[in-house]
């Protein structure tokens, strides 16, 4: 089986395997996620809030994947593969690259199926992740000065121990699992007008076009930060070059490079994709807050803030935006909550 962990011939500038399958995931494949899923997570609350529907003059809900066990939405996604996982690749382990969130999710869902996982994470990782992914009981490999390499590094060890490789996008089982927020959704407000998602490898939002984009006239929107646009650059340009570098303070979606996979599956299924500023991502934690008694992440914040940016555009409208993750660290967090106006 030596042959299944040699790296093949990839669409983007990430390690892929022979066990990596780059077909799109169907509805049909997420309705079989959800069975999976539920039986060891469960739904997230969809809830009003005030202070936004107020500021935007629309009827904006929001998507509570940060009440999930890891504190993000990414667990859904971790449970659905290590739940289908071939039996060859359970004694020699998982190992995944990651900033904190996917390595989490991969981490929980390798202790509850009994899997081991071995998650790399660059040198600077959010402490606060890194003590998560150990308290779970994954190894952890600090390396590199930012995730891409990490990830590299990850990916080489993948070949070393022959071992079974969790890519962060290009994986139909991962985008399916997180996709099951979105048949939730459906099920409980079909009349969503207008999705606004996060995107850092684009899973979520992936999921979202897979599921709300597909059952209902729902717009999804994609969203990103300006200092890290490799996937609004993927989307807009139909390329998977690689940037150079990112700065933005959410480190969930600091990624250099876009994925073939869900690269395809946006530009299907976003309607739109939008950038913001650092400080409007900054400014959105902080609102977040201050408004609702909410802890986000960057990550999570570029979608509110897309949403405000969108301003009198949505007035009248049913709006989700789904709270992906609390993960922040705590220092940045204060930093953010003193500088702010709230």
């Amino acid at each position: 089986m030596a042959g299944r962990y040699e790296p093949i011939e990839s669409p983007d500038e990430t390690t892929v395997f022979p066990y990596h399958d780059l077909t799109p995931p169907t509805v049909a494949t997420v309705a079989r996620a959800r069975r999976r899923v539920r039986q060891h997570l469960p739904q997230t609350p969809l809830v009003r809030s005030e202070p936004l529907s107020e500021a935007l003059d629309a009827d904006v809900l929001l998507k509570r994947e940060d009440t999930l066990p890891t504190g993000a939405f990414k667990v859904r996604g971790g449970v659905n593969l290590v739940a289908s996982l071939d039996e060859e690749f359970r004694d020699a382990g998982l190992l995944a690259a990651s900033t904190g969130n996917h390595g989490q999710s991969i981490a929980w869902a390798g202790r509850e199926f009994g899997v081991p996982v071995t998650i790399g994470v660059p040198e600077d990782a959010n402490a606060g992740k890194v003590a998560a992914l150990e308290q779970l009981g994954a190894e952890v490999l600090q390396y590199g000065a930012d995730y891409d390499e990490a990830r590299e590094r990850v990916e080489e060890l993948a070949v070393e121990r022959e071992a079974r490789y969790v890519h962060s996008g290009n994986e139909p089982a991962l985008i399916a699992g997180v996709g099951t927020a979105g048949l939730e959704i459906v099920d409980e407000r079909p009349d969503v007008d207008r999705i606004f998602c996060p995107v850092g490898g684009g899973t979520s939002a992936a999921g979202y076009c897979l599921t709300l984009g597909e059952l209902t006239d729902a717009a999804v929107v994609g969203v990103q930060a300006e200092g890290a646009p490799a996937m609004y650059r993927a989307w807009n340009e139909g390329t998977l070059a690689a940037l150079d570098s990112v700065d933005t303070i959410a480190e969930g979606i600091a990624t250099r490079v876009p994925f073939a996979l869900t690269t395809e599956i946006l530009r299907d299924g976003l309607a739109d994709f939008r950038l913001v500023s650092e400080e409007a991502i900054e400014d959105a934690v902080a609102r977040l807050f201050a408004t609702d008694r909410i802890v986000t992440e960057g990550a999570c914040a570029t979608a509110v803030a897309g949403a405000l940016q969108a301003g009198s555009d949505l007035r009248g409208e049913t709006v989700v935006i789904p709270i992906s993750g609390r993960n922040v660290d705590r220092e940045k967090f204060d930093r953010l909550l003193a500088e702010s106006d709230y």
